[in-house]
């Protein structure tokens, strides 16, 4: 699964949001990654973040929070 949405206020960036199954190897966990490329480079963000599973509901809620606030 992967997401790309077009990053605001930019000419070229864009927001890359991707379920990655293993990604520290074979006995790793899943997690969700958020890139952010200001040069549209999905595959070589600037920025990224690897949320595991288990916390993605509690992240989502605090954005949301965030956003409204």
């Amino acid at each position: 699964m992967s997401k790309v949405i077009p990053l605001a206020n930019t000419d070229k960036g864009i927001i890359t949001i991707t379920k990655i199954e293993k990604p520290y190897g074979e006995n790793s966990k899943p997690v969700v990654s958020v890139g952010i490329s200001l040069n549209g480079d999905a595959e070589n963000p600037d920025w990224k973040a690897h949320i595991p599973l288990e916390n993605i509901d509690e992240v989502c809620e605090a954005v949301k929070e965030a956003a409204k606030s």
